[in-house]
């Protein structure tokens, strides 16, 4: 009956032990500006190793709604398809991981992604957001 009871414990311990194994590195992201006014977007750590990660995104805005997009770049230097007309990333010529829509002024939101080695691209696509500083790189190692 010992053993049995010490099986289920064990078992219970490796269950409540796995999801954070598998949330892997926390990356807080904290967006800040108002419209016409300059923003930007803070990554802590902005280097991180290779697997999965969890986003823990905040808006510090107290009237503006953000947005974060992760995308992989080709290259630390790759150049960003700016739609100078629409004042927008053109998300369609890069390869998303995911965004936190939305974000309400004061609000959190998480997105979790399995990172590989490389340079990625962080950043609010809401109109005229990515040319007033809401971007920032985020380097994979292995």
């Amino acid at each position: 009956m010992k053993r049995i009871a010490s099986l289920v414990l064990a078992a219970a311990l490796a269950a409540v032990a796995a999801p954070a194994f598998a949330a892997g590195m926390m990356i807080n992201v904290v967006e800040t500006g108002e419209g016409g006014q300059s923003m930007g977007l803070k990554l802590e750590p902005a280097s991180v190793k290779a697997g999965p990660a969890t986003f823990h995104v905040h808006n510090d805005a107290m009237t503006e709604e953000h947005e974060m997009i992760v995308v992989k770049l080709k290259s630390p230097d790759d150049k960003i398809p700016l739609n100078a007309a629409k004042h927008r990333v053109d998300e369609k010529k890069l390869k998303s991981l995911g965004e936190v829509a939305d974000l309400k002024p004061g609000k959190d939101g998480e997105l979790s992604v399995d990172l590989k080695p490389g340079t990625y691209l962080v950043f609010c696509n809401i109109k005229g957001h990515y040319e007033a500083g809401m971007q920032n790189k985020l380097t994979v190692t292995k």
